[in-house]
C-alpha cells in the first residue's frame, strides 16, 4: 500500500493516551509500572512527544486514578462513563483536544516499546481520510490508529446507541485500513501493537528493553 504524500503540519498532530482501564489481568495500575528509568505512562508520553505537538497530548484516566508526574503541558481528562471501552476514552480525549489539531493518534498507556516511526507512518497513511487504522486479517487496532477530531460527533452517536465496538465507527466514516505487514518497515517487530496485559508480557517487554542497550 502506498503512503499518501499529503503531509500534516507537525503542529497540527495530537495524541490521546488511554490509561483508565482496570488493569485486572496485570494486577496493578499499568500507567505507574516502572519501565527503564521511567514509569510506563511517562515513557509513552515521551515517545509520542517525538511525533506530535506535546501540548496536544491528552491523557484519559479513570475518575480518581492517580497518575505519575507528567510534563506540565500534557492535558489530562477523565472518562465520563467507566467500563465502556476505547470509544468512551476516545470521546473524552477528542473533547479535550486543542482546536488547532487536525489529526490525532490514539494509543493506550501499556505500549512502552512503541516505535515513533510507526506513529509517523500512520499519520502519513491518513491522507484525506477520516481514520487510518492498522489491520491484521479481520482484526483492527483502534488504539494504534489516527482519527480526525471531527469524528467525535459519530463516536457520540454510537455511544448513545450503546454501539461500543470501534468497528462500528470504522464502518460509519471514511476509513483507510493499513495492513500491519506494511508497517514492519517502520517497526520490524510491530512492538507498537504489543499491549502489556499480563505480568508475563511486562517481563518480556523489560527483557526486550535490556537487549536494546
Amino acid at each position: 500500500m502506498s503512503v499518501s504524500t499529503h503531509q500534516l503540519d507537525a503542529s497540527k498532530k495530537g495524541a490521546i493516551v488511554l490509561c483508565g482501564g482496570k488493569s485486572s489481568r496485570m494486577g496493578q495500575d499499568k500507567a505507574s509500572l516502572p519501565f527503564g528509568s521511567e514509569l510506563m505512562l511517562q515513557r509513552v508520553v515521551r515517545l509520542l512527544s517525538d511525533a506530535v505537538d506535546s501540548s496536544a497530548i491528552v491523557v484519559v484516566s479513570a475518575a480518581g486514578q492517580i497518575l505519575p508526574p507528567l510534563p506540565p503541558e500534557i492535558l489530562v481528562t477523565c472518562d465520563e462513563n467507566s467500563g465502556r471501552g476505547p470509544l468512551e476514552g476516545l470521546a473524552a480525549g477528542l473533547k479535550a483536544m486543542p482546536h488547532h489539531v487536525d489529526a490525532v493518534y490514539a494509543t493506550s498507556c501499556d505500549v512502552p516499546l512503541m516505535a515513533t516511526e510507526f506513529v509517523r507512518a500512520m499519520f502519513r497513511h491518513l491522507g484525506n481520510h477520516e481514520i487510518a487504522v492498522p489491520v491484521e486479517g479481520e482484526f483492527h487496532h483502534p488504539l494504534a490508529a489516527v482519527y480526525r477530531p471531527r469524528v467525535l460527533s459519530v463516536v457520540l452517536q454510537l455511544l448513545a446507541a450503546n454501539k461500543l465496538r470501534p468497528r462500528f465507527l470504522f464502518d460509519e466514516v471514511d476509513t483507510i485500513e493499513v495492513d500491519v505487514e506494511s508497517l514492519r518497515e517502520f517497526d520490524p517487530t510491530l512492538s507498537t501493537l504489543m499491549n502489556l496485559n499480563h505480568p508475563e508480557d511486562y517481563e518480556t517487554a523489560l527483557k526486550r528493553l535490556e537487549n536494546r542497550h
